[in-house]
């Protein structure tokens, strides 16, 4: 059913409206007038009260542009105040990414979502779970972080997992660990010592985390996920390399929850098979 608004309730809003928006923007009757080109008396004629005029269009898009906030608010016609660009602001942003997924963003994103559930696909394996050898390997010729920069974030964000401030599910496809096992791919030219190293200490750390951190592994013939991580309801962020591409409004960050319980869902090694499977993969000393 549509509600029709008399004109004399719209004005009422609009007056409501331009007097908020006003305050916030700490203008008065003879600063918006200069801003929108208008005398001081047409302001004053708009605020006056059982005003039952509306100004024309272009005095209301000024009057939005000088105050920062929508027309249709102003209007009535939207229930938030933002702009379009200004809300699409808030609901996906870009920022720029570090190479490590261990970047300060995601260690601030992380310790906003205590509590929640996060859920993470990582780019490889996951760094936090990384020895400091493997981390120095593979970042001594990255650009943008320095592997002592690398191995420090791990540190914190693994002590901070130890706290248990959240529920970890991580899935990632079970090529990863059988080319890093192999020394194959990406991982080639690793050394052999650093591999069985690394297996012990993703054995060791499953045991010591798990239900809390949960690992699951699925076929990527079936499956497929980029990178990602969601941390709780709250965001969604996809990692593209140079930025991600961060959701907060609750329609993509569940789309994107419900993805990776899809992967979980089609995940060949569940987690609690995943302690068993690090096993088969040690490497001979």
């Amino acid at each position: 059913m549509v509600t029709f608004i008399t004109k004399r309730a719209r004005a009422e809003t609009f007056r409501q409206r331009l007097t908020e928006a006003m305050a916030g923007a700490k203008f008065n009757k003879s600063t918006l007038a200069a801003e929108i080109r208008v005398d001081r008396s047409t302001i004053s004629q708009l605020l006056a009260p059982n005003q039952t005029r509306l100004p024309n269009a272009q005095v209301v898009a000024e009057a939005a542009r000088a105050l920062k906030v929508s027309a249709d608010w102003l209007l009535g016609l939207s229930q938030r105040p933002e702009r379009a660009n200004d809300l699409l602001d808030i609901v996906v942003n870009m920022p720029e990414a570090a190479r490590s997924s261990e970047d300060e963003q995601l260690v601030r994103w992380h310790q906003e979502a205590a509590g929640y559930k996060i859920r993470h696909v990582p780019a490889t394996l996951p760094d936090f779970l990384k020895t400091s050898e493997l981390l120095r390997w593979e970042y001594q010729t990255q650009i943008g972080k320095t592997p002592d920069q690398a191995v420090g974030a791990m540190k914190d964000h693994l002590s901070w997992m130890r706290l248990q401030h959240s529920d970890y599910e991580i899935a990632m496809p079970l090529y990863e660990l059988q080319s890093f096992a192999a020394g194959t791919g990406y991982y080639s030219g690793l050394s052999p010592d650093i591999r069985a190293a690394q297996i012990e200490k993703f054995i060791e750390l499953h045991d010591a985390l798990y239900p809390s951190l949960r690992v699951f592994q699925f076929d990527a013939h079936q499956v497929f996920s980029a990178p990602m991580t969601v941390f709780g309801p709250l965001m969604s962020a996809l990692y593209l390399g140079r930025h991600y591409i961060v959701f907060r409004d609750s329609t993509r960050v569940q789309a994107m929850t419900n993805h990776f319980d899809w992967l979980v869902r089609a995940a060949t090694i569940d987690a609690r098979d995943f302690g068993d499977h690090l096993k088969s993969l040690r490497i001979p000393a």
